[in-house]
This record gives C-alpha cells, sequence and structure tokens, in this order.
C-alpha cells in the first residue's frame, strides 16, 4: 500500500495532538464541573453531643466554641448533652450516627479511660472515632484543707508515707482522671493514698473545704475559685510543666523529684468512623484559626485551660498513647466501675 505524502502524515500528526488536547481539555472542565457542583460543608445544623452535664468545663469549652463555628460555617452547631455512665452514654450515640459529619462528639480523656474501666466495654476510645483535632489541655490541681500540716506537695508526699492507707484523697469518681493521677501518685511516689470517688468534682470539693476529706485531686475549673478564695490549699499541678493559670505552683514531678509524672486533662472533637475527610478536615482547620485568636485565648485563660488545635493526624497518635499508658495503670491497680 502506498505511504502517505510527508504533508500528509505531518497534517494528520497535528490533527491528532489537536484532538487529544481538545479531549484532555473536556475532561478537565468536566472534572471541573463535578467539583464545583459537589456541595460545600456543612449545609445544616451539626449537633456536638457532650456527654457531661451543662455546667461543667466540657460544657463550657463546648458551647464557646460551637457559638464561634456557627459565625464561621454559616450553620449552627446544636450543644446537644447527654450525660450518663461517665461519659459513655453520648461517646455511644455519637459512635452509633450517619457518618456524614453531622454529629461531632465533645470528647476528653475520659472517652478514653472510661470504657477501660467498665465491664460492659461498650466501644474503643479510639478504634471506634475519628479523630478530628484537641481542644485544649489543663492541669488537675493537687488541694488540702487549710488545716492541714502539710504546705508543700512535698510534705503531703512525706505525711502520705508515714501514714499508709490514712491519709484519703478525693476524685470525680472511679475511673476519672483525677482518680487515676492519685494511683500514678502512689505508684511513683511509693505511698498509699486511699481513694473516695464522688459523683463529679464539685461535691468532693465541698468536702474538702468542710474538713471531711484530708485531700483531694481536682480539675483546674472547680479548683480556682476556691484557691484565689484561700479556702482550699494548692500544692502543685499535675502538668508536665507549669500552668498560667496559677504561675507559682510546682509540677508534681518537680515538687517530688518524681520525673514522667502527668495526669493531664483535655477536650477535643471526634466523629463517628467513616465520616467524610473534606468534613473533618474543614472542621479541625476552622478550630485551628478560632483557638489561635487572641480573644480565644483571653477566654480559655480565665477559665484555666490552654488552647491546643493539633491536627487530626496527630490527635489520632496522642489518643493512641494515651490508651496504651492509661490502661497499664488501670489493669496494675485493679480498677472496674459498674
Amino acid at each position: 500500500m502506498d505511504q502517505p505524502a510527508a504533508g500528509t502524515r505531518r497534517a494528520i500528526r497535528e490533527g491528532g495532538r489537536w484532538a487529544l488536547a481538545i479531549a484532555l481539555g473536556v475532561c478537565a472542565a468536566a472534572g471541573a464541573g463535578a467539583q464545583a457542583a459537589e456541595p460545600a460543608y456543612p449545609l445544616r445544623p451539626v449537633r456536638l453531643i457532650v456527654p457531661q452535664a451543662s455546667g461543667g468545663g466540657s460544657d463550657t469549652i463546648a458551647r464557646y466554641m460551637s457559638q464561634r463555628l456557627a459565625d464561621i460555617l454559616g450553620q449552627q452547631i446544636v450543644v446537644d448533652n447527654r450525660p450518663g455512665a461517665a461519659g459513655m452514654l453520648g461517646a455511644e450515640m455519637v459512635k452509633q450516627a450517619a457518618p456524614d459529619g453531622y454529629t461531632l462528639l465533645l470528647c476528653a480523656i475520659d472517652t478514653i479511660t472510661a470504657p477501660i474501666v467498665s465491664r460492659r466495654k461498650p466501644f474503643d476510645g479510639v478504634r471506634d472515632f475519628a479523630p478530628i483535632t484537641q481542644l485544649t489541655i489543663s492541669p488537675n490541681i493537687w488541694l488540702v484543707n487549710p488545716s492541714s500540716p502539710a504546705r508543700t506537695m512535698k510534705e503531703f508526699v512525706e505525711l502520705a508515707r508515714a501514714k499508709p492507707r490514712q491519709i484519703d484523697f478525693a476524685s470525680s469518681g472511679v475511673g476519672s482522671m483525677q482518680h487515676l493521677g492519685g494511683e500514678l501518685l502512689n505508684r511513683m511516689a511509693g505511698i498509699q493514698l486511699g481513694h473516695i470517688p464522688y459523683k463529679g468534682g464539685p461535691p468532693g470539693l465541698v468536702d474538702v473545704l468542710g474538713g471531711r476529706v484530708p485531700s483531694i485531686l481536682s480539675g483546674t475549673q472547680g479548683a480556682l475559685p476556691y484557691i484565689k478564695a484561700g479556702k482550699l490549699r494548692a500544692l502543685a499541678v499535675t502538668t508536665s510543666r507549669r500552668f498560667a493559670a496559677v504561675p507559682d505552683l510546682p509540677t508534681v514531678a518537680e515538687a517530688i523529684n518524681v520525673p514522667g509524672y502527668e495526669a493531664t486533662n483535655w477536650q477535643g472533637l471526634l466523629a463517628p468512623v467513616g465520616t467524610p475527610r473534606a468534613a473533618i478536615e474543614r472542621i479541625a482547620g476552622e478550630v485551628a484559626k478560632v483557638l489561635s485568636a487572641a480573644d480565644t485565648r483571653a477566654r480559655l485563660d480565665v477559665l484555666g485551660y490552654e488552647p491546643s488545635g493539633i491536627p487530626p493526624e496527630r490527635f489520632a497518635k496522642l489518643m493512641a498513647a494515651e490508651q496504651k499508658r492509661w490502661s497499664e495503670i488501670i489493669r496494675s491497680a485493679g480498677i472496674s466501675s459498674d
């Protein structure tokens, strides 16, 4: 068969290139059109389940953040308080919710520890949720009644060492971070404090104030008013470094020379497993912006919190590390509930 002339072959090649360019342009336009047609998140109100009663620290954080996020996202963030079962009731609701980005959980460290302590084990605090971001961190604070002979954390530990099982501490409940922080102190300082659990921090603080219990490990928000009023004596914070809200208080680690002692409270946001990545990244990104704002930092400082805003990947690693660490403490101390 005769071959086409050189000019004809050149025309065919150029025509092919034009056809390919047109085809690629059509595909790109189609892709851009599909992307543009994809609805922006969120298109309707988002429900934020808070597994604690209204008025507490987690609820305060949830309501502040929901208002700020609603202004940015253009959709209402509805705070839904679902207390019960050490925070597990609300968490179970989120686990079972549709993974569409419209049901979120205001989580805390208890979301990880409570199911480990529970005999029922309704969920795994790491495996059964999609991490979005950590919101805030805050210490627990060791407190004693002003009549206590212990004026420092070192003197408190020495008193407990001299009187094994005779010095009690109150906490906000079995398996709470306050309870676990006390057990960690027992282990690392070689003492034997007795544990008296309460249904929440406020009643425990009242009994320490009244002299019925000698000490308590309390969350910052509950402790600050009593410290500022001089009604309870603060000994140390449980974070790895000193805390801005109480800068004169040493850490437990430095006060009694036990490197590695840390029992930090934190709040964060989780979603059901399978939630679209776009929704998770949108919330995480906007939360980081809110937390970096000067007015947010000022507000959190008054409440006794520090902002975090770490991205989903870092939050996932932190949660896994916390689960591993506290599981070992819970097992070794034989802590269980239900």
